[in-house]
């Protein structure tokens, strides 16, 4: 499981633009400057489409006046469902919505999560990280799947400080 002091490994995601299907690093992606990413189980699932991404939207601009220059949504599901599900909650671009649809990132970083049992497969989990130029500063992680709580937007403000 990754942890505050860890650099990002360089593994390719997905992020769908007006061009099609892109490749993202997501050691580039963080080079360089402050991001905060977070990771949830599914997309168009309850807990993360009630609360996970609305609040980041809610708060993206109080993060980024803390100097944070990007906000990613980091998902399991594969670039064309991430970008629907982004529309149908009028993400708008402000969250870069990031595809590890072959779960290369989580099974590289130990942050898979098996919910087999409930017939959804192998998922992400729950959590979020202030990333610094590659480096995790923090992690917030959820232990339950179902809760949006430790790495809820307002929580990842707090933690930033």
């Amino acid at each position: 499981m990754l942890k505050a002091g860890d650099t990002l490994p360089s593994i390719k995601l997905k992020q769908m633009t007006a061009d099609g299907p892109t490749d993202v690093d997501i050691a580039e992606y963080c080079k360089d400057r402050t991001v905060v990413i977070f990771a949830l189980p599914g997309a168009f699932t309850p807990t993360c489409s009630e609360q996970h991404v609305p609040g980041y939207l809610e708060n993206i601009d109080a993060l980024k006046a803390k100097g944070v220059d990007a906000v990613a949504c980091l998902s399991v599901a594969d670039f064309f469902v991430a970008a629907a599900w982004a529309k149908s909650l009028g993400v708008d671009g402000r969250i870069d919505m990031l595809s590890d649809g072959n779960q290369e990132f989580i099974k590289a970083t130990g942050t898979d999560l098996d919910l087999s049992g409930a017939g959804l497969g192998l998922r992400s989990k729950r959590y979020a990280m202030l990333v610094k130029n590659g480096v995790i500063e923090k992690i917030m992680l959820d232990e339950n799947a179902g809760e949006a709580n430790n790495s809820s937007a307002s929580a990842m403000l707090e933690a930033i400080g």
